[in-house]
């Protein structure tokens, strides 16, 4: 029995003692300084060394010293001396090192190995020693000892085959964990203390001969460089280039560098911040051209390197609050330029638009960005479709149209390849080869705001108090959801402490996550993008999901190491029908009732204030569930492929309504066989049938009266409040439009219990019983707002019905608690200068699907995506249809529709269903497959297009076109007579 307890205590204590921070304490005690929060982030000896000195690392080394004998010392306890079980402990101990510690545990295995095997360790460390001085490489001397060692073992233990097979197993961790890590050498040695100065800039080696064919750090050698190496790998031409990093000798580089008459370089800055999407420096740092000798070149380098400390480049750092770094040098081999110029991905005034705008003039691109020649302006736009691609070309000159169209199509791949931020492009044309000499983020462009998502969630104009509601809501579930990610990450240094477990999450405010540019809500598309990517998913995984967007290849090395935190999220998505039913038990259920029972109309304002809270207590459960639920059904239906059409959706509230209210006009229409569409309540009123057909009609609208135009739109009036809208659909559904025979067929297939309880339909069940409950809340939350404006339009504090909804919730709350004299004085001006801006904003007819920048012009008309005669969006509900368009941007006046209407809306919710019944098929702006519109398209058999930029502003009232529900395809013609 000694030994199985030997085993255990091994696999415990020494994980437990390798996880002890005890350099980090020891650092801390005599720097007060948190190794874990600068630098690499590392709690490692040469960290210790680098920030805390000589004294701090020696401390260091005897600390990690001691946890690798006593490791070996411990497992002698139990075993015998040199078994194969003192090297276990050291895995052991180094898996604790790595996983707790954020270390790598060389220092631990050293001196372990020296107490384990004294006669390995001498011929280790003496290969190490001369191999390092001749050769001068970590790389190579840290891998080559993981090799040696295990060998030397071999050799010496040729008999003791599980003393191989745990040396073979402790090289390779070890090996594994140096991939994982970075390096604290790889530091700026001129930072570290004075005293440790020496000793880091020897075991750094020779670090001169970095090139752009190589994975370059950008916190290192900075971002253009960084920038420059990852457009090379990607296959893309950019001259031969070499870096000097901020610490290293050039003499080195310029001998083997050589430059001539006939190979001239060119020496450019690439300081660290410098191209970054914070600061862009542009012009601040020197670039030296035709560098022709050793001597001149050597003479560049120290030129660029002082330009980083003239006067104008401290004060360009100083005033965008960026931190002084260091500036390494890039060295490339200069381009004999034919023509060259810059261009920009995106239009950096209009700032909107999809033109590409390029400036070319023969010769260098130095003319161009010195600001000195008038260079030729070029507008260019890109067509692709996913079977071809073309390039419309606006402006003339010199340069050769072909070559404009080349740098035109450059530009728009680069801007892709970086996730759509916008990139200032630098390029050269030899005669041969289009080069790119530089790519940086067109600053004044981010972030980037997106409606796409945005529309779909909360569509239309806002007023204040919805969204004074709404946002804090989303962005904080969404900062929920997201920091349990990014907190619970392995790194690639391991799992950390608890004093640094949002460390991931750090940099990323939550906050920003929407906000509203002409009174519409945009998402924030750089930093959603930033946050998926960080999580080790794709940029664009939040519009896979509740879109349909194509899904690119994730960073499966990012994966590996946001594993722990994304199993927390898949664990979350596995249990949510599990935790919405406890939930709606506990919570919901009783909630609603308490709200139901309660005569608002009677309340006090402090008492309607209590109820509000307590709504809002209800909502943000709530808004959690209608975040996770969709994606949740969304992420199963795309893995396992399901198509929309075998997706029940009964159960979500305005499908189960329409359904509800079509077998009520079934019923109507046999009592009725002769009505007059304006009369048919009255008509119905005149038999006990048609009371009886009456009285169904008024407890679906109780029972659906929650429901209204924009369900999260609190300032917009509920079925309940305003039944003409369902009024209106019962007439027309008893004016025969049921649903198709084709959509019934499809139904009839859907409703098979097999599907009922199959892996995703439950999903799509709990996203409409999830739907229903967030629907109420929302509609009790507006009652009583409702009620609390009729107590104030009363006593004179408001003037206009509506004037509430102008007000944000903090002022509501401090009128009705401080009773705020001061904003009492102003509260006229204010709501009217509100409603003002809202009433401007509404006559937007076209705002753009992208912002880019926090300060975006008044929206510029768009243009057709593909072709005068082509628009593309998502093929959201099958079939072909064929009409004349009918452009419907609200739903204050209500057109004559049948089916030879192809309807042309900005959204789809609930309130646009009556219009769906009766048209031939559906065209929208924004939305996707999961949309309001598409559902119910896909209830009623009619073919839908979402996500049509520009369809209410491109498609005129009259206008023929035929639209592909499947392929997402709309053909338009130039037919414009009248219906």
């Amino acid at each position: 029995m000694f030994e199985p307890w030997g085993i255990l205590v091994i696999l415990i204590a020494c994980p437990l003692l390798g996880g002890l921070p005890l350099i980090g304490w020891i650092t801390y005690a005599l720097t007060h300084k948190q190794l874990s929060q600068v630098g690499t982030g590392n709690i490692s000896v040469s960290a210790a060394f680098y920030h805390g000195g000589k004294f701090v690392g020696i401390l260091a080394v005897l600390s990690e010293a001691f946890k690798g004998v006593a490791a070996v010392l411990l497992t002698r306890v139990f075993f015998p001396e040199g078994s194969h079980w003192e090297l276990i402990a050291l895995i052991a101990l180094v898996i604790g090192r790595y996983w707790v510690g954020r270390g790598a545990g060389t220092t631990n295995v050293v001196w372990g190995f020296v107490v384990h095997d004294p006669l390995v360790a001498i011929f280790v460390s003496f290969f190490a020693i001369i191999s390092f001085t001749i050769l001068q490489s970590r790389r190579v001397v840290k891998f080559g000892v993981l090799l040696l060692f295990p060998l030397f073992v071999a050799l010496l233990h040729i008999s003791d085959i599980p003393r191989m097979l745990a040396a073979v197993a402790l090289a390779g961790l070890m090996g594994w964990i140096y991939t994982k890590i970075p390096d604290d050498l790889n530091l700026p040695a001129q930072e570290a203390q004075t005293e440790s100065l020496a000793m880091l800039e020897f075991l750094r080696g020779d670090r001169v001969m970095i090139s752009l064919d190589e994975e370059l750090d950008a916190a290192i050698v900075g971002e253009k460089a960084a920038t420059l190496s990852q457009i090379k790998r990607w296959g893309y031409p950019v001259p031969k280039g070499w870096i000097l990093a901020p610490i290293d000798d050039p003499q080195l580089l310029t001998e083997f560098l050589q430059p001539s008459e006939l190979s001239p370089l060119v020496v450019r800055s690439s300081a660290i911040g410098e191209d970054s999407e914070q600061a862009s420096a542009a012009g601040q740092y020197e670039t030296v051209l035709n560098v022709t000798s050793p001597q001149a070149l050597q003479s560049a380098i120290a030129q660029v390197q002082a330009s980083y400390n003239q006067p104008s480049a401290i004060q360009y750092r100083r005033d965008r609050g960026l931190n002084d770094t260091a500036m390494a040098v890039l060295i490339q081999q200069q381009v004999q330029s034919i023509y060259s110029g810059v261009a920009f991905s995106r239009d950096p005034i209009t700032q909107q638009g999809d033109a590409i705008i390029i400036e070319a003039l023969p010769g260098s691109a130095t003319q161009v960005v010195s600001g000195k020649v008038t260079p030729e302006q070029y507008r260019a736009f890109v067509l692709e479709t996913e079977n071809s691609s073309s390039v419309q070309l606006e402006g003339q000159g010199r340069v050769p149209q072909a070559l404009i169209k080349q740098v035109a199509y450059l530009a728009y791949r680069l801007e892709k390849r970086y996730h759509g931020t916008p990139q200032d492009i630098e390029w050269s044309y030899d005669g041969q080869t289009l080069w790119v000499l530089q790519s940086r983020p067109i600053t004044t462009l981010l972030p980037i705001w997106t409606r796409k998502i945005a529309a779909e969630v909360i569509p239309g104009v806002i007023h204040p108090l919805t969204w004074s509601i709404n946002r804090p809501l989303t962005c904080g579930v969404w900062g929920e959801l997201f920091t349990l990610v990014l907190s619970n990450s392995f790194s690639s240094r391991g799992f950390a402490n608890a004093n640094r477990k949002a460390e991931r999450a750090l940099g990323l405010d939550f906050t920003q996550t929407a906000t509203l540019h002409y009174s519409r809500a945009y998402f924030n598309a750089s930093l959603l993008g930033d946050i998926f990517l960080r999580m080790g998913l794709p940029s664009e995984s939040l519009e896979f999901l509740t879109r349909g967007a194509k899904f690119s290849k994730p960073s499966w090395e990012s994966t590996w190491e946001n594993l722990p935190g994304l199993g927390k999220l898949l664990k979350r998505e596995l249990n949510l029908e599990k935790d919405f039913k406890r939930d709606y038990q506990k919570r919901f259920i009783p909630g609603l009732s308490q709200l139901a029972q309660e005569d608002i109309d009677n309340l006090k304002p402090s008492k309607l204030l209590i109820r509000i809270d307590l709504i809002l207590e209800l909502l943000r459960q709530g808004t959690y569930y209608s975040i996770l639920a969709p994606l949740s059904a969304a992420l199963r239906q795309a893995i396992f492929r399901v198509k929309d059409g075998q997706i029940d959706n009964s159960v979500t509230p305005e499908v189960a309504a329409l359904r509800s209210l079509s077998a009520i006009a079934t019923d109507a229409k046999q009592i009725l066989l002769e009505f007059e569409p304006q009369q048919v309540f009255e008509q119905l009123k005149q038999t006990p049938e048609g009371e009886k057909i009456l009285q169904e009609f008024d407890e679906l609208l109780q029972d659906y009266g929650y429901l209204s135009e924009v369900g999260t739109d609190i300032s917009v009036p509920t079925w309940r409040e305003s039944p003409q809208m369902i009024k209106q659909m019962f007439v027309q559904l008893m004016q025969g439009n049921e649903p198709q025979s084709g959509a019934k067929d499809a139904i009839n297939s859907i409703f098979a219990s097999k599907r009922k309880r199959s892996f995703i339909q439950r999903r799509v069940d709990i996203k409409g019983r999830v739907t229903e409950v967030y629907s109420r809340i929302l509609a009790e939350l507006r009652w009583s707002f409702v009620a609390l404006e009729k107590i104030w339009l009363k006593s004179g504090l408001l003037k206009k019905t509506g004037d509430i909804f102008f007000l944000d919730f903090d002022e509501v709350r401090r009128l009705v608690v401080d009773e705020d004299s001061r904003l009492i004085e102003q509260l006229d001006e204010l709501v009217e200068l509100r409603r003002s801006q809202f009433v401007q904003d509404s006559e937007i007819i076209q705002v753009p699907l992208l912002v880019y920048g926090n300060t975006p012009p008044h929206p510029l008309a768009p243009s057709a995506l593909y072709s005068d005669q082509i628009l593309q969006g998502i093929g959201a509900s099958q079939g072909q249809a064929e009409g004349r368009v009918k452009v419907l941007r609200n739903l204050q006046d209500v057109p004559e529709i049948d089916r030879d209407t192809i309807l042309v809306v900005p959204y789809t919710d609930s309130g646009w269903a009556p219009f769906l019944l009766r048209a031939g098929g559906l065209i929208a702006e924004v939305g996707g497959r999961l949309s309001h519109g598409a559902i119910v398209a896909r209830e009623y058999g009619i073919p839908a297009v979402m996500d049509v930029r520009g369809a209410t502003w491109l498609l005129q009232d009259g206008q023929r076109v035929r639209i592909d529900g499947s392929t997402g395809i709309v053909e338009l013609s130039n037919d414009l007579r009248p219906n």
